[in-house]
């Protein structure tokens, strides 16, 4: 049999207006990177979002339970939001570094690219740029939820060779046989989480904190989200195995601090949810969790409150997106106001305190007003919890893109640039950087 090829794996730069490592790792990355390695492949590994790369001044990986800045440095607007009074940045490690890690690595027989937000897209395509001037005869394939969302657009202007769509752990192996001829036994079920290995955190310089997956898919269909057509069935994982791998990265790794990525880890918690937070409760171990995609608040009894709060949570998110009934069972029909007042409750009951719940807000909504938003926080902040703004982005595919490509001030189908959630694209005569700033102080408050 041929020698197994080396696979070198790229997380990409981030160009935005703001950025900021809450808890945000390429999970899917680095399920492949693990995978490929079960499979005999060689593997490496470049970061560009990289806080702790040796050229950078040292930080703590634990301080702020993992999260932190990104290095930034100022780069030019892209010219279409040349209007927009804010500064633009590459977020991450500085080109001179990338190109001294491409150089000092193997050469790869294969390169695979992740991408996140849709208007991440030029810190893509610079990523590859780069790749392609020190590499420019190993192919290249581009996937991640840039690469799914919008497709065809990656597929003209990434500079990529191939770009692929949805999850890739099916066709991984077929994908890298087909570019290097080596073709290793299948030893995973794609559709059972519970034969995957764990992610590959160990590729990182620190570990700071670990995501875990314990289920995919979600039984909702929000207009404003996209998560079925990312991960269009449900599958989950096996609590105990969950409880295992928690385990091996607090033991093995001196990891603290867990971030929960499922898009609705709580349901049906007899099953699932409460059964892995019992097994951590058993297993005495010391750790914190944490929630940044945001929990169903239906979900929060008593007694899972209880558990989530002896199991060691420590940051909890809720999904509310608007106190207004009418606009919120339009959007988001999973919970009711009289759902989320018993929840709150429920939560400090068991012992958790307002700094530690945060309720989502959408904010930048098409339509929406600012009075409508005020409304919100303050009926947010009158349970004693804290609001947090989360701005809208349009996002193709989804229930409420259409209404979003009527309701913008930019052509949103002409370039994913213009769905960046930092300049609130589908307010038109409703927006102004005043009003935003109001509703910001408004939370501070």
């Amino acid at each position: 049999m041929k020698n197994a090829p080396h696979i070198l794996l790229v997380n990409p730069w981030i160009h935005d207006f703001a950025a900021y490592d809450f808890w945000a790792k390429p999970l899917g990355l680095l399920v492949l990177a693990a995978l490929l390695r079960l499979h005999g492949y060689t593997v490496s590994y470049i970061d560009c979002l990289d806080r702790f790369h040796t050229r950078t001044t040292k930080v703590d990986p634990a301080n702020r339970y993992g999260r932190g800045p990104y290095l930034k440095t100022r780069i030019p607007k892209p010219h279409r939001l040349a209007d927009i009074p804010r500064h633009y940045s590459r977020y991450g490690i500085k080109p001179a570094w990338f190109r001294e890690d491409i150089d000092a690595l193997p050469r790869p027989d294969m390169i695979l690219v992740t991408s996140m937000m849709t208007y991440w897209y030029p810190g893509v395509r610079e990523t590859i740029s780069i790749l392609r001037e020190h590499l420019p005869d190993v192919p290249l394939v581009l996937g991640g939820i840039y690469a799914t969302l919008c497709h065809d657009h990656a597929r003209q202007t990434s500079g990529a060779d191939s770009v692929i769509r949805g999850p890739a752990e099916d066709m991984l192996l077929k994908l890298v046989g087909e570019y290097t001829g080596y073709h290793p036994k299948k030893k995973f079920d794609s559709d059972d989480l519970n034969t995957y290995p764990y992610p590959a955190f160990d590729l990182q310089r620190h570990i700071g904190y670990v995501s875990l997956l314990t289920s995919k898919g979600c039984p909702f269909t929000c207009a404003y989200c996209a998560a079925k057509v990312l991960n269009p069935d449900r599958r989950n994982r096996d609590p105990k195995q969950v409880v295992e791998e928690i385990d091996y990265w607090h033991r093995r790794w001196g990891v603290e601090n867990f971030v929960f990525y499922d898009d609705a880890l709580l349901m049906n918690p007899e099953r699932h949810a409460a059964l892995i937070f019992e097994g951590v409760i058993r297993s005495g171990l010391k750790v914190r969790f944490h929630t940044p995609n945001a929990l169903h608040i239906r979900w929060i009894s008593p007694e899972i409150a209880r558990l989530m709060q002896r199991a060691g949570f420590e940051t909890i998110r809720l999904g509310l997106e608007t106190a207004r009934s009418d606009n919120r069972l339009e959007h988001d029909p999973k919970v009711s106001m009289e759902e989320f007042h018993r929840a709150i409750a429920n939560l400090k009951a068991a012992g958790f305190e307002k700094h530690q719940i945060g309720v989502y807000l959408l904010v930048g909504l098409p339509g929406q007003t600012p009075e409508e938003t005020t409304a919100s926080i303050r009926t947010v902040k009158n349970s004693n919890v804290r609001p947090v703004l989360a701005h809208y982005t349009p996002i193709p595919h989804t229930a409420l893109w259409p209404t979003a490509v009527a309701a913008s001030r930019y052509d949103l189908e002409s370039d994913p640039i213009f769905t960046n959630n930092a300049v609130f694209p589908c307010q038109k005569d409703l927006f102004s950087w005043e009003s935003v700033a109001n509703l910001k102080e408004l939370v501070a408050g």
